[in-house]
């Protein structure tokens, strides 16, 4: 593919957005390369931290004259200057003349506001905050036709990276057993000193040599592996939101509800996530998955990457490019196909490039629940109790979640409409939160998700 020529008209063209959550780590990277292409023009950044925004800016030497707006006739002002507003009232974008919003707040009541604010005026919205997908990303999907806007994930997330991977796939006719990522960080080795570092975190793990290689009992061996690192988190909630959102742009359903995350090297791929009559993990095929990289500290990383896994068709073609180097199983009947990178805000503007110049989604048009992101609760939770969403990974104490196929979630509640909800009845430890144990006070996103199934 010519990026050049697919994007010609960027040589001519100035593309309006404005950006919500301007002063995150998705906000700091997107910027970045905002700065490096003519073409975009940052009308508006959208953070309660105002501070932080501006600081960015200076800190980038990137839109250092914006102005801190509080009112829509500022922001108008601003923009006739020619000049970026800075807000912290997501309302005042309404008032500014934009091509696209760029959504990354990861507040789902406030996200969904956002995105219906700018579809219903045809303004196409790139949705990064993937907690808000989970939920009302069928609907809001179908309000952007409504409206002859575009509604996408955006290019340099693990979603919409794999959306691509998994359509490159299909329009190859490729048949796809299974779909996936790495989680966030990988489980990194060292042969010398026998310690394992997990994100900073260190453990002793010298035993770790008995089990490196994936041996002929498959399950055997990641068992193994998985008691040796039990004390280290071996699973993320946002993995389970981002392969709810794929299961719903794709099709393709859940591998199982706590999604499988295996302990394995990326050569091992491809006799793992192949069904397990023939030596792998899966009950079922046409999934999505995770697996968490294991690896020694002198070699390269997954990068939080993507994988499909594809049946071999021809056995001379899939031994070739096995001596090429490629991921094929010692079978040779299935192969893996990956991209080892997803680097976040600095390839985001391919997806806006797509929506503004060519009216196409980064994601699909066709979204439906095929999936429902539950929430596990780790404890008994008492009437009353706040589910508060919060830290870096946007969880909710003392629940855990589940990726389910639509057809076992029938009354759950999606694990991010729970976030910051009162319950107004006890749940028990171990029991799938229903929608009927919630105060929903008016949850636009409650009414978002009741319009999607």
């Amino acid at each position: 593919m010519n990026y050049e020529l697919l994007f010609s008209e960027l040589t001519s063209r100035r593309i309006r957005i404005a950006i919500t959550g301007a002063s995150g780590g998705f906000g700091r990277s997107f910027l970045v390369q905002c700065r490096d292409i003519p073409a975009l023009e940052v009308v508006a950044l959208c953070d309660i931290n105002v501070d932080g925004t501006r600081s960015l800016l200076n800190t980038l030497g990137y839109c250092q004259d914006a102005e801190v707006c509080h009112s829509a006739d500022e922001a108008r002002a601003a923009e006739a200057s020619g000049k970026a507003a800075i807000v912290n009232d997501f309302a005042l974008l309404d008032a500014l003349s934009l091509d696209m919003v760029i959504e990354a707040t990861g507040r789902p009541e406030i996200s969904v506001q956002i995105a219906i604010n700018a579809l219903k005026r045809g303004v196409h919205v790139g949705m990064v905050s993937k907690e808000t997908d989970s939920v009302a990303g069928p609907w809001l999907n179908k309000l952007a036709l409504e409206n002859s806007a575009v509604y996408t994930t955006v290019d340099g997330d693990q979603p919409a990276n794999l959306i691509g991977l998994i359509t490159w796939a299909k329009v190859l006719g490729f048949d796809i057993v299974a779909a996936g990522k790495s989680s966030e960080y990988d489980y990194v080795w060292s042969a010398q000193s026998g310690q394992l570092d997990y994100s900073g975190r260190k453990v002793d793990a010298p035993e770790l040599g008995a089990c490196w290689g994936l041996g002929d009992d498959v399950g055997a061996t990641l068992a193994q592996r998985k008691a040796l690192l039990s004390s280290l988190p071996l699973s993320a909630t946002p993995d389970y939101c981002e392969m709810n959102v794929v299961a719903n742009s794709s099709g393709l359903i859940p591998a199982c509800d706590a999604m499988s995350y295996p302990l394995c090297h990326i050569s091992e791929l491809a006799d793992i996530f192949i069904p397990q009559e023939e030596g792998g993990i899966l009950t079922r095929t046409g999934v999505v998955d995770v697996f968490n990289c294991l690896r020694r500290d002198d070699e390269v990383s997954f990068g939080g990457g993507v994988f499909v896994i594809v049946r071999c068709k021809d056995d001379e073609t899939w031994e070739m490019l096995a001596g090429k180097g490629h991921v094929v199983s010692r079978s040779r009947k299935y192969a893996c196909i990956y991209l080892p990178y997803h680097i976040m805000g600095l390839e985001s503007p391919h997806s806006i490039f797509s929506a503004v110049l060519h009216k196409r989604a980064s994601g699909s048009t066709t979204q439906a629940v095929h999936a429902v992101m539950a929430g596990f609760a780790e404890r008994d939770i008492k009437k009353g109790e706040l589910l508060e969403m919060g830290g870096h990974h946007h969880t909710i104490e003392a629940v855990s979640a589940r990726l389910l196929p639509k057809a076992d979630a029938a009354g759950l509640a999606p694990y991010y409409l729970l976030s910051d909800k009162v319950l107004n009845r006890d749940v028990k430890a171990g029991e799938l939160i229903p929608l009927e144990a919630l105060e929903m006070d008016n949850s636009l996103l409650y009414t978002a998700w009741q319009q999607s199934v």
